[in-house]
């Protein structure tokens, strides 16, 4: 063993090959790992890297993702003595989305760095996913170096537009005695706008020596809004009569779940939850009502449909989230709106808002339920009645979600009947995605953390995907984009080892990132993820079945075993092709992952039925003016 292996592994928290899954949370930034990692104080003669290195670890940095370049590898040098861990990926688009899952989980900041030029090119994707979940990630995109930039040299191009769409704030550094205090800025402001940021440095700043004084992170201490606005939405509520919260992602970035709760308790108010944050509101609670949009429940679609006054607490009331959907066109139309956001510019946005309240979730429900307390309230003399409704409405979904063992329409009836005909290479038979789903969320393990990515099956899963407690789901959305759940659980399980880490993915989807199973099985971060496989992209070739005559062009997938390609790649694999085992499987999988360490591919042989596809308003029947494709209609 060399010397520097020797320095490398006595690194303060170096973690061998495949033994991160019983780290538990050792890398956690907490008071005892920050103590044990203490900051240079005062001005001092450091190198730009060194300068760069200090100030992630004052901002709590112990991990990173990306792949490992010649343009930063001076500060990559000294990452294991100052207790960071670069967790190297197979694409820098999973590298994104692993920052991404890692920020949603901690709650602290997701780190990404990649070689300049192409490296950074591939992290477009998963920046852009990133922002749209308002995660706090910081990019940091080492540049051509200075004295060839503008030349065409190699891997050189212009960073920063890549990403000025999809960032809260963009810090290049401009001289390299100023490298801390970029950093410091872009890992503040990813915290206080919640959101992306991107670190520049022109490749040759890292080097030198400069005199500087690390900066102390800042943090915004947010409050709950103005007085005005909360005594007016206090008024608003005393004279509501059918008042229904929608909880979104605001409250679980707040961590106010409990106080989204005791609002909704001293109201007896439905609580539903916003598009794709299954996870905002415990889904054992009685008020409960499950999500809105998109394949949501409609328990509480028809609840909301009643309310007199709304509250969007910490959501800014996306399309997907109000769109009709199950034939209901359930956003009620004359209701109040009280719109709660810590982003001012989302207030009123989407839907007209009788009061716009820019603060901070969880102080903004407190505040209003004070406001409300010893008070009579309209709504106290319907609370009984309301909660038999709100029970009667939630008994009724669950037994039309027992009963809907299979989709209806009359393609998915044609796919049925096909699929009785055709023998899954894995034996068995193909099972229907619902009944496959329904099963899956009976065997979920308690404090599961689940992703998944976009596509048909995925949305379906809405319906079915419940969650006791705040950071625990994570979905791609409004950006939308193949590719996400393996990875972004990837970066999940690496904030929270003890957290069992489960991914949803399409065969489509999955083929966009399934190298990163390597990631998993090559750096020790155990996680089980279920395929669907269904042979097609699911939906888009719905938009086909539509509105296009089942005329299907280039929808249709045929693949190899995915169990398989999983075993080739050092994981585990189960083909499932009977409903009786898919709990089961589901549950040696994650025996697996948090006791034996091992990544696990469960492939499930679905039959290419289809739900509901995203929304008819995009697209229109075709119209055809040229003879030649008269018959394309």
């Amino acid at each position: 063993m060399t010397k520097f292996t020797k320095r490398f592994r006595k690194a303060k928290h170096f973690i061998p090959k495949n033994k991160f899954f019983i780290a538990e949370e050792k890398l956690m930034s907490t008071p005892e790992t920050q103590a044990s990692r203490p900051v240079v104080q005062g001005k001092q003669t450091m190198t730009p890297s060194e300068a760069f290195v200090e100030t992630m670890v004052a901002n709590g940095v112990t991990e990173m993702f990306g792949i490992m370049g010649s343009a930063f590898m001076d500060a990559m040098d000294i990452f294991a003595p100052a207790g960071i861990r670069l967790i190297p990926v197979v694409h820098e688009q999973g590298a994104a989305h692993m920052a991404d899952g890692y920020a949603r989980v901690s709650g602290r900041h997701g780190t990404v760095i990649g070689q300049n030029g192409p490296g950074i090119s591939n992290c477009v994707t998963g920046i852009a996913a990133a922002y749209w979940a308002h995660s706090p990630v910081v990019i940091v995109t080492p540049e051509a170096g200075t004295t060839g930039i503008g030349l065409g040299g190699f891997q050189e191009c212009k960073q920063l537009p890549m990403f000025q769409e999809f960032t809260k704030y963009q810090g290049h550094v401009t001289h390299p005695a100023r490298m801390a205090e970029y950093t410091g800025r872009c890992f503040d402001r990813a915290m206080s706008e919640m959101g992306p940021t991107q670190l520049n440095i022109p490749r040759d700043y890292f080097y030198g020596e400069i005199e500087c004084e690390i900066p102390e992170p800042a943090r915004l201490d947010r409050g709950p809004g103005g007085t005005r606005t909360l005594n007016e939405a206090a008024e608003l509520l005393a004279n509501a009569e059918f008042p229904v919260i929608v909880s979104g992602g605001g409250v679980v970035m707040a961590d106010g779940v409990d106080a989204c709760q005791a609002l909704a308790e001293r109201l007896g108010a439905p609580v539903v939850n916003s598009y794709q944050h299954n996870d905002s509101f415990p889904a054992s609670h009685p008020l409960w009502c499950g999500p809105l949009g998109y394949q949501g429940s409609k328990a509480g679609m028809k609840l909301i449909a009643q309310a007199d006054v709304v509250v969007a607490l910490g959501t800014r009331l996306g399309p997907f989230g109000t769109l009709p959907q199950h034939g209901l066109d359930y956003w009620p139309k004359d209701a109040k709106i009280i719109q709660i956001d810590a982003d001012h510019k989302m207030l009123g946005l989407v839907k007209k808002i009788a009061v716009g309240i820019c603060g901070d979730a969880k102080e903004a429900a407190e505040a209003i339920t004070q406001r409300l307390a010893g008070r009579e309230l309209v709504c106290d003399a319907s609370k009984e009645r309301r909660a038999e409704k709100i029970a009667s409405e939630k008994a009724a979904w669950e037994r039309e979600l027992d009963e809907w063992t299979h989709e209806r329409d009359p393609y998915s009836l044609d796919a049925i009947e096909e699929a009785q005909g055709e023998t899954p290479f894995s034996g068995g038979e193909y099972l229907h995605p619902r009944q496959v789903l329904r099963e899956l969320e009976k065997a979920m393990p308690e404090d599961v953390m689940v992703s998944t990515d976009i596509g048909n099956i995925n949305a379906v899963a809405h319906s079915y995907l419940r969650f006791e407690k705040p950071r625990s789901f994570f979905a791609p959305m409004s950006f939308g984009n193949c590719g996400y759940a393996l990875p972004t659980i990837i970066g999940a399980k690496a904030a929270a080892p003890h957290r069992p880490a489960i991914a949803y993915a399409g065969d489509g989807a999955w083929g966009m990132s399934l190298m990163e199973t390597m990631t998993a099985v090559r750096e020790g971060i155990p996680v089980t993820a279920v395929v669907f496989h269904n042979r097609q992209w699911g939906a888009e070739k719905k938009n086909q079945v539509e509105f296009y005559n089942r005329r299907f062009v280039a929808g249709e997938l045929d693949n190899q075993s995915f169990a398989e390609i999983g075993r080739a790649m050092g994981a585990e694999g189960i083909t499932v092709g009977r409903l009786e085992d898919v709990g089961p499987a589901l549950k040696k999988a994650v025996d697996m992952q948090m006791n034996e360490g091992k990544t696990c591919i469960i492939e499930i042989m679905c039959t290419r039925e289809l739900g509901d596809p995203f929304r008819r308003d995009a697209l229109k029947k075709p119209v055809r003016l040229l003879e030649k494709y008269q018959d394309y209609v």
